[in-house]
C-alpha cells in the first residue's frame, strides 16, 4: 500500500542522511582531539583515549586504525604513539647533558646511602641513572623501566636487573603503558629511586604526562622513597601532579638548592642529604 503523505519517505531519507553526517563529523572530532593530545603527551593507552573522547575502547581502536593508516600515529599494544615527535626536550641523551657534574655527585652520594644487597626500583630520569651508575659495589638488585640503566648492567654479574614489560620509547629510554604500570603494581621493593620535573611546597611533579601512572606504582612498591633532584628542580611546577610531600623519606639534591626550602622540607620530616 502506497503512503497517504508522499513526504514520510522523503523524510526518512533525510533523517538518515543527517544520522550519517553527525556520525561522520562525531568520529572527525574525535579523531582530531586525539591527535591534538598526542602532540602535547606524545603517547596515550586506551583508556586515556577513551576517556578524552567520551566513547567505548572498541570506538577509540576504530579511529586509531583509521589514523595510522594515513600516517598520522602509531599503535601500539594498549594504545598508541605519535610518529614524529614535536621536539627534542625529553631525548634521554639530551636530557642527561643538562646540570651532568650535578647529577653525577647526587647519583654518587644517594648510591653510598642505600645498603648492600637492597631491592631497588630505579626510575627512567636522568638523575636517577646516575644513581645506579654508583650501585655497582652493593650488588643489588635493580627493578626498572629504564633502558640505559638495563643496558649499564646488560653483562655484569653482580647485580640482577629486573625490567618491566611494556611499550619501548626510545626517544625517552623507556619502557611505557599499560604493562609497564602492571609491572611494578606487582612489585616490592626496598627503596625506590625516583626523579621528577618539580618539587614545590604543594608536592612534586612531572613534565611528561605517561610517565606519572609508572611513577606512582613505583612509589607504592617501596618501603622508603628517595627523590633525586639538582637545584634547578626547587620551586618549579611541571605539567602532571606525581605525588604529596608525605610520601618522600628523603631528598638527595645539590648545595646549590635554596635553603629555605630545604629546610621547609625537613619540617615535613623529609630527610635531606646534600652533595658534598
Amino acid at each position: 500500500m502506497g503512503s497517504d503523505n508522499p513526504s514520510i519517505g522523503n523524510k526518512s531519507s533525510n533523517d538518515k542522511d543527517s544520522f550519517i553526517g553527525n556520525t561522520r563529523m562525531q568520529a572527525e572530532e574525535r579523531q582530531k582531539r586525539i591527535t591534538d593530545h598526542l602532540l602535547q603527551v606524545e603517547f596515550a593507552s586506551l583508556d586515556e583515549l577513551s576517556e578524552l573522547v567520551d566513547a567505548s575502547i572498541s570506538t577509540v581502536r576504530r579511529d586509531l586504525t583509521l589514523l595510522e593508516t594515513r600516517g598520522q600515529l602509531k599503535r601500539t599494544h594498549g594504545g598508541a604513539r605519535l610518529i614524529q615527535p614535536k621536539s627534542e626536550e625529553f631525548i634521554f641523551t639530551e636530557r642527561d647533558t643538562h646540570e651532568a657534574d650535578e647529577k653525577d655527585r647526587i647519583g654518587k652520594a644517594c648510591a653510598a646511602h642505600i645498603p648492600a644487597h637492597q631491592s631497588v626500583i630505579i626510575d627512567a630520569g636522568t638523575t636517577a641513572y646516575h644513581v645506579a651508575k654508583h650501585l655497582e659495589s652493593k650488588s643489588p638488585q635493580i627493578i626498572t623501566n629504564s633502558l640505559p640503566v638495563a643496558n649499564l648492567y646488560a653483562s655484569n654479574g653482580m647485580v640482577e636487573v629486573i625490567l618491566s614489560g611494556g611499550v619501548i620509547y626510545p626517544r625517552l629510554g623507556v619502557l611505557v603503558g599499560p604493562l609497564a604500570i602492571e609491572s611494578f603494581s606487582r612489585m616490592h621493593a626496598d627503596i625506590a629511586i625516583m626523579g621528577s620535573g618539580g618539587i614545590t611546597e604543594e608536592g612534586i611533579t612531572n613534565s611528561h604526562n605517561l610517565l606519572i601512572d609508572i611513577q606512582k606504582e613505583m612509589i607504592r612498591a617501596a618501603r622508603r622513597v628517595i627523590f633525586c633532584l639538582d637545584h634547578t628542580k626547587f620551586g618549579r611546577k611541571s605539567i602532571s601532579f606525581l605525588c604529596e610531600l608525605n610520601k618522600v623519606d628523603a631528598i638527595l639534591t645539590d648545595t646549590r638548592a635554596p635553603q629555605a626550602m630545604l629546610d621547609r622540607l625537613r619540617m615535613e620530616g623529609i630527610e635531606i642529604i646534600q652533595t658534598p
